[in-house]
């Protein structure tokens, strides 16, 4: 049977609706030229997405103002208080939905593009190599998420999440463990990177670089650091440039849109518009401090937003003139973070800082720039993290960090806030971590195991 150009069945395979089946459809085209698998991985509205509920669960976010409270909807109150279920028996989780949309398209690619007409060998193994890479992305993300926090004692039997490597409908969607989906990711990974050129002819189409950047990515999240350095110095062979915001301390016009941003070297977003005018923790606000650019440029009053509010909010997407696009990808900035941290928890203080002084050195202006001194490889570590939390507030990013970081006890935080005055904790280690997933799915598909 040929496979058809749309995407409801996506949708209802990540809702579990398996009474519908695949059907050639009047006024729908086909798969048939690779032209076809180049133009389905390049719709960036499928393709492009990352993770979006994290940016309200992490500590870089703190709503005070009393309308933005009384204006935020459930799931995303649920998400900020860490609430042990998100969504009513028939809401959906966007996340879940979208990023088992990308799966489904990816192995859509994969099953039928290196039998397509009118491509070249190599184009083609460059789309099936872009189509694992986009997997993998979306595999990282949902362990992320919806899993606990890899630990090597436990993967092989904490829960993951449902592993689809076929655009069949009909499959078991039994959770695989924890180190299944890390092993899977890593596979598509490794086995991309031979067809991928160095660098995309645009940053939302993967590369060799992004290959190298997300396995340093997923090893530092399986604490597996001498093999997350090695990928990060890989990655930063090929594309090292960031932004000197020293440029743009008098004049923004000239800031770079997210697809000609040098920094990024695989874009994803969140693109929606309950994420426009996220408010940042005051205790970021006062760790950032005024003379930092990324302070003078991407924190904004909040009566710079519609609707207004008291209070400090992210702006830094809006110098990419897209209202509603976040990038929570892959970045040089996070590659050289993931180098310092590795460096640092081998104790090289001196190559961590090192890092960390060529990355704050674009983030001041001269006369408020001090380097940060050297000292022990504990002080680095804290260093890292430190400014791992200052470079990609209001992203998402840093919840992932709180999880990951809970297995050092020096690292660990304890979360409070208060909403509505009540008054929310979060622990280290905390079941809170793991988000649950949607009842929706699960009484469709019992086989679906609910996290704790």
């Amino acid at each position: 049977m040929k496979r058809v150009i749309y995407f409801i069945a996506a949708m209802l395979l990540t809702t579990g609706c398996r009474k519908y089946v695949e059907i050639d459809q009047i006024g729908t085209r086909t798969f048939k030229y690779t032209s076809d698998y180049r133009a389905l991985l390049d719709n960036n509205a499928i393709m492009e997405v990352g993770f979006s509920l994290p940016i309200y669960s992490g500590d870089d976010t703190r709503f005070l103002d009393a309308t933005k409270q009384a204006s935020m909807t459930d799931i995303y109150y649920n998400a900020y208080t860490w609430q042990p279920q998100y969504w009513s028996d028939i809401q959906g989780d966007v996340d879940w939905e979208r990023l088992y949309k990308v799966i489904y398209t990816a192995n859509e690619v994969m099953d039928g593009v290196m039998n397509s007409e009118r491509g070249t060998d190599d184009l083609k193994r460059q789309l099936y190599a872009e189509a694992q890479v986009h997997r993998a992305y979306s595999y990282w993300c949902l362990v992320s998420l919806y899993a606990k926090q890899y630990d090597a004692a436990t993967a092989s039997t904490d829960p993951g999440v449902p592993v689809l490597l076929t655009p069949n409908l009909f499959v078991s969607l039994k959770r695989a463990s924890v180190a299944t989906v890390y092993n899977q990711i890593i596979s598509d990974l490794k086995a991309a990177e031979p067809a991928l050129s160095d660098l995309p002819d645009y940053n939302t189409r993967p590369s060799k670089a992004a290959v190298y950047a997300l396995l340093a990515r997923t090893y530092l999240g399986m604490r597996d650091f001498s093999n997350a350095q090695l990928y990060a110095d890989k990655a930063l062979a090929i594309q090292s440039n960031i932004l000197d915001l020293r440029q743009f301390a008098t004049s923004t016009a000239s800031f770079p849109y997210r697809i000609n941003d040098k920094e990024v070297i695989f874009s994803k977003i969140v693109n929606s518009y309950l994420f426009t005018g996220i408010q940042l923790d005051t205790a970021l606000l006062s760790q950032l401090g005024t003379k930092d650019l990324r302070y003078t440029l991407f924190v904004k009053p909040g009566a710079n937003f519609s609707p207004a509010f008291t209070g400090y909010g992210y702006w830094r997407y809006r110098y990419s003139r897209e209202m509603q696009a976040i990038n929570n990808g892959l970045t040089v900035t996070e590659v050289m973070l993931i180098k310092a941290e590795c460096a640092a928890r081998d104790n090289n203080a001196n190559t961590a800082i090192g890092l960390l002084n060529t990355l704050r050195e674009k983030r001041f202006l001269a006369a408020d720039y001090t380097t940060l001194p050297v000292g022990t490889a504990a002080e680095a570590l804290k260093s890292v993290v430190e400014e791992r939390k200052l470079e990609f507030f209001g992203t998402g990013l840093r919840w992932l960090d709180q999880k990951r970081l809970n297995k050092d006890a020096a690292l660990a935080v304890t979360v409070k806030r208060t909403f509505k005055d009540v008054e929310y904790t979060l622990e280290p280690n905390s079941p809170r971590y793991v988000y649950p997933i949607g009842t929706k799915y699960i009484l469709l598909n019992p086989e679906i195991e609910q996290n704790p």
